[in-house]
């Protein structure tokens, strides 16, 4: 039995329920999950009934934008208090910011001769954390780009006419913010952010973990980051970053987190009186552990947040 602790619902830039995830989870194999919506922690309460019920282990997530010396990095955040107001009330800001972000990815198509409409974007969205995947899906919905590919690679990506840089707050203070939420912080996708120059800032700053199993991890980066882990005495977790159906999407399942590595991640939590502070319906049942570690292969994920 394994975990997958990065997975994204339609509460952001993914396509599956919380309930459905929960179940295709079960299918797969799965003992245990997190949500880390981009932004939002409102799919969490859905996802934890649904692995009550299913009899899966819930962590509550989130994963988090930052920035350390002019660098983009993203944190996912476990076993947070999703009622902690001075968390609540970031995330308020943070979705505001993507909002605006929607708006301004539309002026810019609109002054490029493309008549898209904020609305049309919010409305195929359905959520509160929206971000460029919504405005390729429009783009495509309304026939003005044959399919997602082509909404970014004309307009969407980096650098490309209708990019629109993310918000991102400091590292530092994200650190912060997640433990007073009573959650651990982990880096996500090292390999992605080209920055492990970083680590050792973030680890002086309070950072818990490392993912070093990610669908887009080769063998030998995720036998570095274990080492890196270690080195600095870090948590390590991993996930297959799963946003569901589309076409360059890992799937869920394409990174299996051996139980066994989820056991000091209980112990973090157990010390700290986590449990104390969980909502009523956040549940952690307890789970055997399992060794191993079994990677599938899956298509590189595209396009995100």
């Amino acid at each position: 039995m394994f975990a997958d602790l990065h997975l994204h619902s339609r509460y952001s830039d993914g396509t599956y329920a919380p309930e459905e995830i929960v179940l295709r989870a079960g299918q797969f194999g799965l003992a245990a999950l997190s949500l880390t919506d981009h932004d939002t922690v409102e799919g969490c309460p859905e996802a934890a009934a649904a692995c009550l019920a299913k009899g899966l282990e819930f962590i509550p997530g989130v994963e988090l934008t930052a920035e350390l010396r002019g660098h983009e990095l993203h944190l996912l955040a476990y076993y947070i208090d999703i009622h902690h107001e001075p968390l609540i009330k970031a995330l308020a800001q943070y979705q505001v910011a993507r909002q605006n972000r929607i708006r301004e990815m539309v002026s810019r198509l609109n002054r490029l001769g493309v008549p898209l409409v904020a609305e049309t974007v919010f409305n195929l969205a359905k959520c509160r954390s929206p971000g460029r995947p919504h405005v390729g899906r429009a783009l495509v919905h309304c026939g003005y780009c044959y399919d997602l590919d082509e909404a970014f690679e004309l307009f969407l990506k980096k650098n490309r006419p209708a990019w629109v840089p993310k918000y991102r707050v400091s590292a530092t203070d994200l650190i912060q913010l997640i433990h007073g939420a009573g959650g651990l912080v982990v880096m996500a996708h090292p390999g992605l952010n080209h920055y492990d120059e970083a680590i050792p800032e973030l680890v002086e700053a309070g950072l818990d973990g490392l993912e070093c199993f990610h669908t887009k991890h080769t063998p030998d980066l995720v036998e570095f980051y274990l080492k890196t882990a270690t080195e600095f005495r870090l948590l390590i977790t991993g996930g297959s970053d799963c946003h569901g159906l589309g076409k360059g999407s890992p799937a869920m399942g394409s990174v299996r987190l051996p139980l066994a590595y989820l056991e000091p991640l209980r112990a973090w939590v157990a010390k700290r009186g986590y449990r104390q502070r969980l909502a009523p319906q956040t549940v952690v049942l307890p789970l055997n552990q399992a060794a191993g570690f079994a990677p599938n292969p899956a298509p590189m994920l595209k396009h995100s947040n």
